[in-house]
């Protein structure tokens, strides 16, 4: 009787799983491995997983390997290192996952850099490409990168498992998302981790072992999953920021936010006084780009020779972009390559990229001989959550100030600090005293334009509003912030 009972509970038990759901099967496989229903559940998960194409690969229905270590990497429940898998492992997955789209790429499966850098952006596999680029070649290093492709297939083929055949665009979006931030509970790092170590939560085998990712590295996972399901992504870079997002054919867009759970915000919200329209890579910047986040860090943490190293690295990915030229000259100025540094400055001086209003004034004011590389170092420097690192980020750049007076960015950056206090009184003389020197900032005209509502100067308000609105309308800009600074000075006082 007893028996019976159990045998109809587990019946009943097992009828509750998601028909569609690889980790419950292989859950219960792992409770009652040796009951008909678990022998069962290990059938259907390896079936899901297979995607019904187990007739041309009998083994497939149930390998003759031990399925438990292969369980265990699906199911890894804890922020671990996951585990390296061995050869008779890597085999069945790379078995598993041999008709997924990503295998017709001329990226897939390279072991040569030079031929790497030789693809197009549509020939990257972009799993394969970061993995190389990071890890390199060795026998080790291989064994490393093919058991993170393999933790990336078998997250691919059970979202597959959850598609219904023939999925839209919009129905692989919703799956990947569903997976990756509510069954994985991938998430952004806490400030106080992600500002310390962001190149730990940007580099793809730290992002899957962790389940953390900054923009960037969940990002890129993102990326390397919709290579293997097909689906059409194009990587956006706001400044300091970067997303993905689909286009339909008809252009219709699809943002997909990684740092909260990949909402759709309106193109809109990524714009700034700044930013006029939203720059787009393609995946060769986005390797890239992972190792100039890493050289961000090293060039913090003031070691300018490892981020020379990595923004280096970041070349034969990025070509002659703005943005690597801007800061691996900066930081061959730290190095002493000061002749190197001035010919990558004197290519972005007075350049405004096609996403921005204004040029980099750090660059002519250098080059115009107004500061130094050590005012440089001071403006770049970083600050946390606490007022502490404020205050000492102030005191150099008081010290910058005194020495380049007419060196604008100091002079900002020294406001900035103030204003990260809430002492706009201290801010409001440092900011007009930049705007005369730089009267075609029209980030800065907002800010002034703002303190001065707050204080009830109205007709200075609207002075610096104007003088804002005039910079970047003449750019074909109407960026949201002046609009609504608007809309708030005409209740108060209808403009003069």
């Amino acid at each position: 009787m007893y028996f019976w009972i159990l045998a109809a509970s587990l019946s009943s038990l097992y009828s509750t799983l998601d028909p569609t759901s690889v980790p419950q099967h292989f859950a219960f496989y792992e409770l009652y491995p040796k009951s008909a229903e678990g022998k069962q559940a290990l059938k259907t998960a390896w079936a899901l997983l297979s995607g019904g194409r187990t007739d041309w690969d009998p083994e497939l229905v149930l390998p003759t390997i031990d399925p438990e270590p292969l369980i265990q990497f699906v199911n890894r429940t804890n922020h671990d290192s996951a585990p390296i898998l061995n050869e008779e492992q890597l085999l069945v997955i790379e078995r598993l996952s041999r008709h997924l789209p990503n295998r017709q790429l001329k990226g897939f499966g390279i072991w040569d850099q030079e031929i790497l850098y030789q693809l197009s952006s549509e020939e990257i596999d972009l799993a394969r490409g970061l993995l190389l680029a990071e890890m390199g070649d060795s026998p080790e290093a291989r064994q490393k990168v093919r058991s993170y492709e393999a933790n990336i297939d078998l997250m691919a083929l059970q979202i597959l498992a959850k598609l219904p055949p023939n999925a839209t665009q919009q129905e692989k979006i919703r799956a990947i998302n569903d997976y990756i931030f509510s069954e994985m509970r991938f998430r952004f790092p806490p400030h106080s981790l992600h500002a310390k170590e962001i190149d730990i939560y940007t580099f793809l085998p730290s992002v899957l072992d962790s389940r953390r990712g900054v923009c960037l590295g969940v990002s890129i996972l993102y990326l390397c999953l919709a290579q293997r399901l097909e689906l059409t992504l194009e990587a956006i870079t706001p400044p300091g920021h970067i997303y993905v997002r689909h286009v339909s054919p008809s252009g219709e867009i699809i943002n997909i936010e990684t740092t909260a759970r990949g909402i759709d915000i309106p193109c809109e919200m990524f714009l700034g006084i700044e930013t006029k329209s939203l720059q787009k890579r393609d995946l060769s910047q986005v390797i890239g780009l992972a190792f100039m986040n890493q050289a961000a860090v090293s060039w913090h943490k003031n070691d300018a020779k490892t981020a020379v190293t990595l923004y280096e690295k970041a070349k034969p990915f990025m070509g002659d972009d703005y943005l690597l030229n801007l800061f691996l000259g900066i930081n061959y100025l730290f190095v002493d390559r000061e002749k190197e540094g001035r010919a990558l400055l004197q290519k972005v001086k007075g350049v405004i990229p096609d996403h921005a209003i204004s040029s980099d004034s750090v660059v002519d004011d250098y080059l115009a001989g107004l500061a130094e590389k050590e005012a440089i170092q001071a403006i770049y420097s970083e600050v946390d959550e606490s007022r502490k690192s404020i205050f000492e980020k102030q005191k150099k750049l008081e010290k910058v100030v005194e020495q380049f007076p007419h060196f604008r960015q100091g002079v900002f950056h020294l406001a900035t600090t103030w204003l990260q206090l809430g002492r706009e009184k201290e801010a409001l003389p440092i900011l007009e005293k930049y705007i005369q020197m730089n009267p075609q900032d029209p980030t800065v005209n907002y800010y002034l334009s703002a303190i001065h509502f707050q204080r009830h100067n109205f007709n200075k308000a609207w002075q610096y509003l104007s003088a804002s609105e005039k910079i970047v309308h003449a750019k074909n800009h109407k960026p949201q912030a002046l609009q609504k600074l608007r809309q708030a000075l005409q209740r108060a006082c209808p403009e003069p």
